[in-house]
């Protein structure tokens, strides 16, 4: 079990739930744009976003951002110590730093410092895209932690122990590897996820892999599905992967995959239910089926289904038909079921 951290009101490590992480693609400049970005994160469940502090303008927009988020902010920061300082002071609830591109450990210290005032936790660790030279003879593997575990001790040196660790490689086989072997050096809250993972689709069979198996594993206290696009997507494929695992609860929306009988758009309903749907907080299955020949059968594990039929659909609930409804229909019908779940 990793150690437990507090990031504000949010809960890392330990016993607790794995949180969700995203990060926003504004300019930090921009805290209007920065906070709505932010605020549309959070409406799809986010519960941390990090940011970028590039400039002293970021960390200056950074106040502005922290005081007005609904989630605990976390401030990413490359070579200014200085920004990181000022990120703490100015509500950041954590700082993602590199202790090896801050500079001298004077100015590491100063970081500590401030951060142990604030009782903000720090993340460090690598990605295979920026291993220090020193450790590039060895496997990319041992290179990831070994670079990770440098950091660390740098802040042990000075007390701190408010750590989270990150070990991202682009590759799903060495992400998985290398998180499997730092959990078994360190008990610190471990963020997870595949740096780089690409776009839409390449990110979410990356992201699936490596995070699905390493949480299956109870490696990961947070994590964020690397999306080359639009962060709310980020979000909502992270919470799917947990909801998968029985790491979340949630609407999980099954289909089948169509076939010459099917009598409805199946792609097009599931995407209507799921949509319709999905505010649902607790663990409900419904099943989306092209016909009734196998329909109810592929659906009986399911709490709600509907199977298409040549005038609409039948509607089963906990494998048994209710009745058959039109398309117009059938959407308040399945809200009608929901309901009548949320009472039992």
């Amino acid at each position: 079990m990793t150690k437990e951290i507090l990031i504000g009101n949010v809960k890392i490590g330990g016993n607790n739930h794995v949180v969700i992480q995203s990060m926003t693609n504004t300019k930090t400049e921009d805290h209007n744009s920065t906070l709505n970005q932010i605020n549309k994160l959070y409406e799809v469940g986010c519960e941390l976003v990090r940011v970028s502090v590039p400039n002293n303008d970021a960390a200056e927009s950074l106040k502005i951002i922290t005081e007005n988020s609904p989630v605990p902010i976390i401030a990413d920061i490359h070579f200014d110590y200085k920004l990181a300082i000022k990120s703490i002071q100015n509500g950041a609830k954590k700082v993602r730093i590199n202790p090896g591109n801050i500079g001298s450990e004077d100015k590491v210290l100063e970081v500590v410092r401030v951060a142990q005032e604030y009782k903000v936790p720090i993340r460090v660790g690598a990605n295979s895209g920026s291993i220090p030279k020193e450790f590039e003879h060895l496997p990319k593997v041992d290179a990831l932690c070994e670079a990770a575990l440098k950091e660390v001790r740098i802040l042990e040196k000075y007390g701190f122990e408010d750590i989270v660790i990150s070990v991202k490689s682009s590759d799903v086989k060495e992400t998985i590897k290398a998180y499997e072997k730092i959990s078994k050096l360190t008990n610190y809250p471990l963020h997870i996820g595949v740096t780089e993972a690409g776009t839409y689709e390449w990110s979410i069979v990356k992201s699936s892999v490596a995070l699905g198996y390493l949480l299956y594993k109870h490696i990961g206290d947070t994590i964020r599905v690397s999306i080359a696009g639009d962060p709310i997507e980020e979000v909502r494929i992270a919470k799917k992967i947990l909801i998968s695992l029985g790491l979340r609860q949630g609407l999980e929306v099954i289909a089948c995959p169509t076939c010459s009988r099917t009598e409805i758009n199946v792609e097009k309903w599931a995407k209507k239910v799921e949509e319709k749907f999905s505010y649902i907080n607790k663990n409900l299955k419904i099943a989306i089926l092209g016909c009734v020949v196998n329909g109810i059968g592929e659906g009986k594990d399911a709490d709600i289904g509907i199977a298409g039929v040549k005038n609409g659909f039948v509607l089963f609930y906990k494998g048994k038909i209710v009745d058959e409804y039109k398309e117009e229909e059938i959407l308040n019908e399945i809200e009608k079921l929901i309901e009548l779940e949320e009472e039992e």
